[in-house]
């Protein structure tokens, strides 16, 4: 937010755009006041750490990316390690408290960096995204659920919800 000169949005004039569903999306809701409701946070799961932030009031737009490099390596090769066994499930009692009082030191370590040491951060040329619409709800006749209209199917000439529309093929 510091390299767009901009604040937490408390409108749709910061939009992000998030290439993932991982916790740092969290991040983005809480820091900088985007959100699914609000329109502002489009999400694209692609499983890239991206995310490009478009200032609509400037008409400018930057990419952060995750750098490529091995963080926790380089700060703790044996957090690291640990990380692996707690994620697989194969750790010991011992090895489990070990890696939260090292994972704890480790996001100290992280929370002190220059943030272009985690992250490439660039200009990039960007269409801005519309301002989010508000639609009308509309009651499926099957199950009788309330449904955003642009969301609703028919289905032999009545107007359903996707779920009741069920799935459509050819056959193959």
């Amino acid at each position: 937010m510091k390299t767009l000169s901009t604040s937490r949005s408390e409108d749709e004039d910061l939009v992000c755009i998030v290439e993932n569903d991982a916790c740092g999306v969290d991040t983005i809701q809480a820091v900088a006041g985007c959100s699914v409701g609000k329109g502002n946070l489009i999400l694209r799961d692609l499983g890239k750490h991206a995310y490009t932030f478009i200032d609509r009031k400037r008409g400018r737009a930057i990419r952060i990316i995750q750098r490529p490099e091995p963080l926790i390596e380089r700060i703790d090769p044996r957090a690291s390690e640990l990380r692996a066994k707690v994620m697989g499930g194969a750790v010991t009692p011992a090895e489990r408290d070990e890696f939260y009082a090292r994972q704890a030191e480790v996001i100290e370590k992280i929370l002190a960096i220059e943030i272009g040491e985690l992250f490439h951060i660039r200009d990039v040329p960007q269409d801005i995204p519309e301002r989010a619409k508000i639609f009308k709800s509309v009651q499926c006749t099957r199950c009788g659920e309330m449904v955003a209209e642009d969301h609703v199917r028919m289905k032999d000439g009545k107007v359903v919800c996707i779920p009741c529309a069920g799935e459509y093929g050819r056959g193959w």
